[in-house]
């Protein structure tokens, strides 16, 4: 093996890189729902419930990134 030989899958940097998108997603959703508890706390049932709705569809492209790395030989 030379020095500059790389080894292993691209798949495992491609999915890393995946999973900043909803890691941030997911950090934006609940500041919202934060501050717009603070300003409106009545509203709270409503927004919770919008917020989970938004972090499921956030997290299923996590889930999704995963299993195309899987799919294409990545991990």
């Amino acid at each position: 093996m030379t020095p500059m030989e790389l080894t292993g899958s691209l798949g495992v940097v491609g999915y890393g890189l995946g999973a900043i998108g909803p890691g941030i997603g997911v950090g934006l959703i609940f500041a919202a729902v934060i501050s717009g508890i603070a300003r409106q706390p009545e509203a709270r049932g409503a927004m919770m419930s919008t917020a989970w709705i938004g972090f499921a569809v956030t997290e299923a492209l996590a889930i999704i990134g995963i299993a195309l790395a899987f799919v294409f030989g990545g991990l």
